[in-house]
């Protein structure tokens, strides 16, 4: 009996070259649930192969390749062809991240993430901090807010001696700052020092209190006006593999990344904190800070958003330029 070749592998092998696609491996650490995966890295990957007209397909890979630290330099090597994660996880490589990550920028991470891309696009790159690769977004999640156990929301010295899990980096100090105890920790350990004590509290977004089951380990939380500090996330490409697409494909991922990508994933996160602040009614009260606190925090705080300024303009770029293009193009894109 003769074996037959299904139609359309069949349609595929007469086509010949013209049915050629480029398959890109996009790096994955997360928890396919979470909506940076969900409703960004997966949308990314749709809206890439329909502007290339399935020219070029992305297939997230199903299983972790390394600690989300190691994925720039997966981009970098060619591990993957796509990766994305906190620049934050590789301590001391990205300076310029501090103009996105300091205190009292906005409320919005969309608002937030087109404004660092702007400013990225405009001013930070020229650092070359991200020359080995194609830079396809930067982004910001939602501004962090205070949440403790039981205490008095507020107290002009709401954090002194409160033991605060902290991711590191700009949180460390900022927490240190207003008095805290520092607890490092990965946010998937967070349940776990709160729950034992050995945290009282922690400077996280809304989305972050919710999706970690954080809620019943707490009791207030205090909003900050422009957010306590920011994260920064990238999302970048193997140069060599972005080089070795056409010119029209080329064209045709950059209209879908860029802002137009930056935009999306702060998007994400605006829905992903209105839920997580839905979720809290009733079990966690969420009052905002008030005059006294800011004003306190502000002067406190003023010199750490000073040293970061200073830490960006030793990358050549000119870190209070950069700050105050991104404070105007917040203001820009709030008044839209």
């Amino acid at each position: 009996m003769k074996h037959l070749l299904p139609a359309t592998a069949l349609s595929l092998l007469l086509a010949g070259p013209s049915f050629a696609e480029t398959v890109l491996t996009v790096a994955n650490w997360l928890p396919p649930s979470h909506p940076l995966v969900s409703e960004v890295i997966v949308p990314m990957t749709e809206e890439i192969a329909e502007a290339t007209a399935g020219e070029v397909v992305a297939n997230i890979l199903p299983a972790p390749l390394g600690a989300p630290g190691a994925h720039f330099d997966f981009a970098v090597n060619g591990v993957a062809d796509i990766t994305f994660a906190v620049q934050g996880y590789s301590p001391g490589r990205f300076k310029t991240t501090n103009v996105a990550e300091i205190p009292f920028l906005g409320d919005s991470a969309e608002v937030t993430s087109v404004a660092y891309w702007r400013t990225w696009d405009a001013m930070l790159k020229d650092a070359g901090e991200y020359d080995q690769v194609k830079v396809l977004a930067v982004f910001t999640h939602g501004p962090g807010e205070i949440f403790l156990k039981d205490t008095d929301p507020t107290s002009i010295n709401l954090m002194e001696g409160q033991k605060i899990r902290v991711g590191g980096g700009i949180v460390h100090e900022i927490a240190t700052k207003l008095g805290a105890v520092p607890v490092e920790g990965p946010s998937s350990k967070a349940y776990e020092l709160l729950s034992q004590g050995v945290a009282d509290g922690i400077l996280f977004p809304y989305e972050s209190v919710s999706f970690f089951g954080l809620i019943p380990q707490l009791d207030i939380g205090v909003s900050v006006p422009g957010g306590l500090y920011n994260t920064s996330f990238y999302i970048v490409m193997n140069k060599a593999k972005y080089d070795s697409l056409t010119p029209e494909q080329q064209a045709a991922i950059d209209s879908v990344t860029g802002e137009h990508l930056a935009r999306m994933a702060g998007q994400m996160w605006d829905r992903a904190d209105a839920a997580g602040l839905e979720a809290m009614e009733g079990k966690i009260a969420v009052t905002p800070a008030t005059e006294e606190q800011l004003a306190a925090w502000k002067e406190s705080l003023q010199p750490i958003i000073d040293a970061k300024l200073a830490q960006v303009s030793e990358t050549g770029v000119d870190g209070p330029a950069a700050y105050e293009m991104m404070l105007s193009e917040i203001a820009k894109l709030s008044a839209e």
